[in-house]
């Protein structure tokens, strides 16, 4: 499809550039795709908007904090965003990596990062990517990295970063590092909501897939089907697997909570003839319209940027048309959009 058919107009001042007072103190509108009707709720009324008996999934992958400053040995400044660990030892790592300076990163380049490690480019990637390799440990560098690194947020959200954020830009269920991107969808659920989503008589479970910088990579391309995503790691443990395949069998929904989630299930399902497996794998599947979906029946997500993938993944569950016209109507009401902004819930079609 084209790409200028997933576009649309949303003033700067919609853009959330800080949380919710509260985490599920959000606005949220309700899609129907079956009907076609939009009807505007609040993340607070959840629980009782779900289908009884449906599988909630959501993505437990905890952001790191991954934008670091480095110098170069002659003094200029290197900001290095650090998008995936590919080697570790005792003695050193490696990191693949997105660097930008007033001069161009190149091989051989030498990157000190505070008094503790220095680093050598060994390899260049498409997209700016950068492999880095470190002389200390992998224990050692991800420590430093605790200590110095800023919380990554999106380039839209243009303010300094807050100490705030490193709480707020991380899921209360947040539980295995690796992300530089937080799965926003689920920075609207606090304790106190999931449980009531359990006994309103639904079932909450977890996959994890580590979200890389392409999340926020635009549709360049004048088509679609010509654009390339990054892949990204993601696991499955055997128990959820179980699950998620029993509840299709039964015919009970399969909400997602977040594209990432999607991603995972939808990317796993492909390459295994339509279930679920477990285990460690990667994906980078490019879900846009008319993909048939063959886990995923329902969708709780933020408002999502024009021309991109993640639009493009919406517009497919709930057609192109109907999303585009929901998102009129979020801006005609002054929803907030993108990753600190309201969410959209797309409630599967009945039966």
């Amino acid at each position: 499809m084209k790409t200028d058919l997933f576009d649309y107009e949303l003033p700067e001042s919609l853009i959330a550039y800080y949380p919710p007072e509260k985490r599920d103190g959000g606005r949220l509108l309700v899609a129907m795709p079956g009907p076609q009707t939009v009807r505007h709720s609040a993340i607070s009324e959840l629980p009782r908007l779900l289908p009884a008996g449906s599988l909630i999934v959501a993505n437990d992958s905890k952001v790191i904090p991954a934008r670091l400053s480095a110098r170069r040995p002659t003094g200029g400044a290197v900001e290095v965003l650090l998008v995936r660990q590919e080697q570790d030892s005792d003695d050193f790592c490696v990191w693949n990596t997105l660097c930008k300076a007033n001069k161009p990163i190149r091989v051989g380049d030498g990157l000190h990062f505070g008094d503790i490690a220095m680093g050598t480019v060994t390899g260049a990637g498409e997209m700016g990517h950068r492999t880095i390799r470190l002389n200390i440990s992998g224990d050692a560098f991800r420590a430093y990295v605790a200590q110095n690194g800023a919380i990554p947020l999106p380039p839209y959200i243009r303010r300094d970063v807050t100490d705030s954020d490193r709480e707020r830009y991380q899921t209360v269920f947040a539980r295995y590092e690796g992300s530089v991107a937080a799965p926003t969808a689920g920075l609207h659920l606090t304790d106190s909501l999931l449980a009531q989503i359990r006994q309103a008589g639904c079932d909450v479970d977890f996959v994890t897939l580590h979200v890389g910088p392409g999340t926020f990579r635009p549709i360049t391309a004048q088509r679609t089907d010509e654009h390339l995503m990054d892949t990204e790691h993601y696991a499955i443990s055997e128990s959820t697997a179980q699950k998620i395949n029993q509840a299709k069998a039964d015919g009970r929904p399969v909400i997602a909570v977040g594209t990432t989630t999607v991603r995972t299930l939808e990317g796993n399902a492909a390459a295994n003839g339509g279930r679920i497996v477990h285990g460690e794998s990667a994906t980078n599947i490019f879900i846009s319209p008319p993909y048939r979906f063959n886990i995923v029946d329902g969708l709780l997500t933020n408002f999502h940027l024009p021309k991109s993938t993640l639009l493009c993944l919406v517009s497919a569950l709930g057609g192109r048309e109907f999303i585009l016209d929901a998102y009129r109507e979020a801006v005609s009401q002054e929803y907030r959009f993108y990753s600190y902004g309201d969410a959209m819930l797309i409630l599967p079609e009945r039966p």
